[in-house]
């Protein structure tokens, strides 16, 4: 697995508060990589020392091969990522084609006619292109952050709450558009968001953190299996408890059996045999905002941590 982002025993203090406490994490090249936690873990602490905004207080982080604060190798780095942390703001008085434009510029690049169009029309804003800024909404301010995030082309971008402010049909589209990131321009996304159904459907791997410190790393797929379980729609019920024994618990008027996948055959044939009549038999898994709660211990509202 080649590394795109690493850190080792990464740690930043404010005088008694540590922000991230001795964080080593390690973000594979490609694919779609969700950083989650309650507020105050250290997603935007994380994020500034990666783009070398703020110094880490100890250890030391790696962005494509490169430390960060290393100086020049660091910067030419820095130039093959785009980022878009918390709301983004860009002069009033410009168009959104102007902003990009004026990006361009600012990155050293010719302002490329077709390249802006093309990412006004991914982020869909095609039909506010030459609308002033002042007069767009959040959610399209925040899609128009994430065109500048994307203007220069970059191998890696970062995302903070990308589709804040907006509607489910634009929740939707961003989700279809970070997905292309990856599998059409082959660009290693990271992103953050308080919305677990969406990062569960769009993120291949996540991380989630508390208190500065990594307490779960894996695919999605694995962390959500592993608390899968079957659920059996049945009667009678005695029967088939006396089966299952302590592997089941009942929900209603259904059991949920606990049992690895490739016993499920095995056991729906002795529930058969024992004249249990099954109306329905599915696998049900844990969703990404209970694996989430169960890690961090969070009573509080579920956001992407700050």
């Amino acid at each position: 697995m080649t590394a795109v982002i690493e850190t080792r025993a990464l740690t930043k203090t404010y005088g008694t508060v540590r922000a991230l406490d001795g964080l080593s994490l390690t973000i594979p090249r490609g694919g779609v990589y969700g950083v989650l936690g309650p507020n105050g873990a250290g997603k935007s602490t994380l994020f500034r020392i990666l783009l070398g905004l703020i110094r880490p207080t100890e250890g030391e982080a790696m962005v494509m091969g490169a430390r960060v604060g290393a100086g020049v190798g660091d910067v030419a780095a820095s130039r093959r990522m785009g980022s878009m942390i918390e709301t983004p703001r860009f002069p009033p008085f410009m168009t959104a084609r102007q902003v990009l434009d004026w990006l361009s510029l600012a990155h050293g690049l010719t302002p490329d006619a077709a390249l802006v169009s093309g990412w006004l029309e991914r982020v869909g804003l095609t039909e506010a292109a030459d609308r002033k800024v002042r007069g767009f909404s959040v959610g399209m301010l925040q899609r128009l952050g994430v065109a500048a995030a994307l203007i220069t082309e970059p191998e890696l971008v970062i995302l903070d709450e990308p589709t804040s402010g907006m509607d489910p049909p634009g929740i939707q589209e961003m989700r279809a558009l970070i997905r292309s990131l990856s599998e059409k321009d082959g660009i290693t996304v990271v992103l953050a968001s308080h919305q677990l159904l969406e990062v569960q459907r769009v993120c291949d791997r996540v991380a989630i953190l508390n208190r500065g410190t990594l307490v779960r790393e894996g695919s999605v797929t694995d962390l959500t299996s592993a608390g899968e379980r079957l659920r059996l729609s049945l009667t009678p019920m005695a029967p088939a408890m006396a089966i299952l024994g302590d592997r089941a618990t009942v929900e209603g008027d259904a059991l949920l059996a606990t049992l690895p996948r490739a016993e499920a055959p095995a056991l729906i044939r002795a529930l058969v045999e024992a004249g249990v009549d099954i109306e329905e038999a599915r696998w049900i898994g844990a969703d990404l905002e209970s694996v989430f709660m169960t890690e961090t211990g969070s009573v509080q509202h579920v956001e992407a941590i700050r």
